[in-house]
C-alpha cells in the first residue's frame, strides 16, 4: 500500500510539475497589434499557451477600430488572435477556453452569429461577461488558452 501511494503521488507531482517548473516563454506575431502595456501577446508554458485579450486594433495601420460594428470588431480580434496562435505552431482547434468581455451584452447575439464561424466543430468552453468599460473604448476583447 504504501509503495503505491508514494508511486501516485510520484506520478501527480510529475503532471502537475511540468506545468508548474516549465519554462515561460513570450510568444509574439508582428501580424498582431504590439501590446499597449506591460504584458505580452502570449506566453507558452509547457504545452500551453495563454493569449492575453486582443481588441480591435489593426496591426498594419495601427488604426483603432472602435466605431466599427460590432461584427467587424469580432472578426478583427478573431484575425488578431489567429496570428498570435500561428506564432506558436497553432490554430483555433487548439483553443480550450475563450473569454469574451463585451461593452454591452445586447450585442451579443451579433458577436455570437460571428464567433460562430470561427469554431463550426467543438467549440472552446468560454464565458462571456459584459463589462463597464474596455481599453480605448472598445465593443469586444476576447482572450484565449490554446493546448498543443
Amino acid at each position: 500500500m504504501r509503495r503505491v501511494l508514494c508511486s501516485t503521488v510520484a506520478a501527480f507531482g510529475l503532471a502537475f510539475g511540468t506545468l508548474a517548473f516549465a519554462a515561460n516563454e513570450v510568444v509574439s506575431s508582428a501580424d498582431a497589434p504590439e501590446a499597449i502595456g506591460p504584458y505580452s501577446q502570449a506566453i507558452k508554458s509547457g504545452n500551453m499557451m495563454f493569449l492575453s485579450g486582443q481588441i480591435p486594433i489593426d496591426p498594419k495601420t495601427k488604426k483603432l477600430m472602435n466605431e466599427a460594428s460590432i461584427e467587424d470588431q469580432t472578426k478583427l480580434v478573431f484575425d488578431n488572435l489567429k496570428a498570435v496562435l500561428a506564432a506558436n505552431g497553432m490554430t483555433l482547434s487548439n483553443v480550450v477556453m475563450s473569454s469574451v468581455f463585451m461593452k454591452d451584452l445586447n450585442d451579443f447575439a451579433k458577436m455570437n452569429a460571428v464567433y460562430a464561424t470561427y469554431f463550426t466543430s467543438a467549440p472552446p468552453a468560454r464565458q462571456t461577461v459584459e463589462v463597464a468599460r474596455l481599453p480605448r473604448d472598445v465593443k469586444i476583447e476576447i482572450s484565449f488558452i490554446a493546448v498543443k
